[in-house]
């Protein structure tokens, strides 16, 4: 059985990234690209499915771990018996090559170690040929090839492969796996201690450059590490998160895969990496988002592959289990084939604030947002699936209309700032048209909020995102209401569901955990309304649900005390740092620590 999904840490190259548990298996890795089928996929199913383990094979006193400071290098401390041993895990890219580098490194004493190899492709699916050779293996399937190259002695049964060690204080014992394509050179041997240092120092160089200085530093730098480990270095897309079909539910059917980028986080992130002084990147996300979208505005997604590809068919993979029993695990996503409105909103939004922000815009830039603009005024009040992609029927979603309204705040306001030549009267008209509209049936009057969808009763917590897209000021009486009927009707331990999964409206089985960025939008609005101390204590409260390396996630289950979801989810890191620099500006870090205890 996998680990708990929070006994998980995040190693990454910018190409890809894996999972490695506190018991030192890694469960999860996709080669060459975060998309591509999993060589170990023993997260989704049994050590069979594919991983790699390097542990003592004694009984295990005490397990202690962190990152090391500014990067995304993992040491993993075992202590036993017999003596203190650390496994030193980093990603490393060169060429066409990512080196996933393992180092043992004894502490104190003598530590008996076992690993333990199982490489299978196509997500667990295909047993690869492996050959041993002086120094180490060879696994190829097809296109792909691993190389593992270690001092240590190995043997193989079972198209495994193990080895049994012991290491003493003061030794360094590495092992090095390399991917690439089965019809190039093997990979060289690499100088697994020099690698480690090298990305050590990479890492550091970028987190150096944060810029935010609030009482929650460490906590942010390791969002931004985070999201930063998340990007595809060769486009500048942003993945949801690094895995598939993680459930929502224990034992559910709400799995999904996230390693593609959503356009509905494109405001977000880029507000995030912008404020956090990270402009190469926000231009990178932004250029990206412009490729992906080029084309004719009516075939535009709500997400896309990592260069911006848009045929992103959703499959099931019977051969595995699922997580803990969650099945099925789908590859691919069927979401990109729904109508969701919102996604105009952001893109525009987006833009603006990359002009606001200094980034230059360009004529053929305005073009394609009027062309949106034009397209968007043609299907604004039709139906859609919604900002949470339900797979029930369309409806009228009140979070959906909000944001065709910012789509079109957003365009009059970049006219007016560029002087872009645009047809201001008529976009200030349907901008009020809109809002008139979400007003009279995005509100129910006798229950003194908005609601999910016109004529409907329930509630949605993306209703939170009113005040801070700039459509209702915070402490509109209707905001007001609203935040009160969200307190009430959708906080479970004093966190924030999307909405009631038991009232099906979105066409699946009911039950999920509650949703972190919600939980975070909910407290920029008790910063907006004032409510200076409440803010603080939810932000607490929510950054101590990442586990022991600082990680979120996409939901959490306030029952079962356990993280749930697709991880580490970048949404929900975008809006920690978000937060963060709401509760900063509020107030300086001194009072927010105050006020949280």
């Amino acid at each position: 059985m996998p680990s708990p999904i929070e006994d998980y840490a995040l190693l990454g190259d910018r190409d890809t990234a894996a999972l490695v548990a506190r018991n030192g298996s890694i469960d999860w890795l996709c080669l060459p690209r975060f998309d591509s089928p999993a060589c170990f996929a023993a997260l989704l199913g049994t050590p069979e499915n594919g991983r790699w383990k390097i542990a003592p094979t004694g009984t295990v006193r005490a397990v202690r771990r962190h990152y090391r400071e500014g990067t995304l290098v993992l040491e993993t401390e075992f202590e036993t018996d017999t003596g203190v041993v650390a496994v030193i895990d980093a990603m490393h890219a060169r060429g066409v090559a990512s080196d996933l580098i393992r180092m043992v490194v004894g502490r104190r004493g003598q530590v008996a170690m076992r690993m333990h190899l199982v490489v299978r492709f196509d997500y667990g699916a295909i047993v690869p040929w492996v050959q041993r050779f002086e120094g180490g293996i060879t696994a190829i399937a097809g296109p792909d090839l691993l190389v593992l190259h270690t001092p240590v002695k190995l043997r193989g049964k079972n198209f495994t492969t193990r080895a049994d060690f012991v290491v003493s204080a003061g030794q360094q014992v590495p092992f090095a796996l390399s991917w690439s394509r089965s019809h190039l050179p093997a990979p060289d041997p690499i100088d697994a201690a020099a690698a480690i240092e090298d990305v050590t120092k990479a890492w550091r160089s970028w987190s150096g450059r944060c810029r935010y200085r609030g009482a929650w530093g460490d906590v942010v730098n390791r969002s931004l590490l985070t999201l930063r480990a998340l990007s595809f270095a060769p486009t500048g897309g942003i993945v949801a998160a690094a895995t598939t079909s993680l459930p929502e539910r224990i034992g559910g059917t709400r799995n999904w895969d996230y390693r593609f980028c959503w356009l509905r986080d494109a405001t977000f992130t880029l507000q995030a990496l912008m404020e956090s002084g990270y402009t190469e990147e926000a231009q990178a996300w932004r250029e990206w988002l412009l490729r992906a979208i080029a084309g004719k505005p009516s075939q535009i997604q709500i997400l896309y592959g990592l260069a911006g590809e848009r045929l992103l068919y959703e499959r099931e993979l019977p051969w595995l289990p699922g997580y803990e029993r969650s099945a099925p695990v789908r590859i691919g996503n069927a979401a990109a084939e729904q109508r969701q409105l919102d996604v105009y909103g952001e893109i525009m939004d987006a833009l603006h604030q990359a002009v606001q922000a200094g980034l230059a815009g360009s004529d053929a830039t305005w073009q394609l947002q009027q062309a949106l603009i034009e397209h968007l005024e043609t299907i604004w009040d039709q139906p859609d699936e919604g900002i949470w992609e339900v797979r029930g029927p369309a409806s009228h979603f009140t979070h959906s209309k909000v944001m065709t309204w910012v789509a079109f705040d957003r365009a009059v306001r970049t006219a007016e700032a560029t002087g872009f030549d645009a047809p201001l009267d008529h976009w200030r008209a349907l901008r009020q048209r809109i809002h008139d509209d979400v007003c009279a049936h995005g509100f129910d009057d006798q229950r003194g909020c908005f609601v999910q969808a016109y004529g409907s009763p329930h509630l949605d917590a993306s209703l939170l995102l009113i005040p801070l897209v700039g459509f209702l000021p915070a402490d509109d009486p209707r905001m007001r209401g609203t935040v009160a009927a969200i307190e009430r009707e959708l906080l479970v331990d004093g966190f924030v569901r999307r909405y009631d999964t038991g009232k099906q409206v979105d066409g699946l089985p009911p039950g999920e955990g509650v949703f972190l960025a919600c939980s975070f939008w909910l407290a920029d609005n008790y910063v907006l309304l004032g409510r200076h101390a409440d803010a603080a204590r939810l932000f607490e409260r929510l950054i101590a649900l990442r586990n022991d390396v600082g990680l979120l996630a996409e939901e959490y289950d306030p029952h079962l005390k356990r993280q749930v979801g697709n991880f580490p989810q970048a949404f929900s890191h975008v809006a920690l740092v978000n937060t963060a620099h709401n509760l900063t500006r509020d107030a300086g870090p001194a009072q927010q620590r105050a006020a949280a205890e």
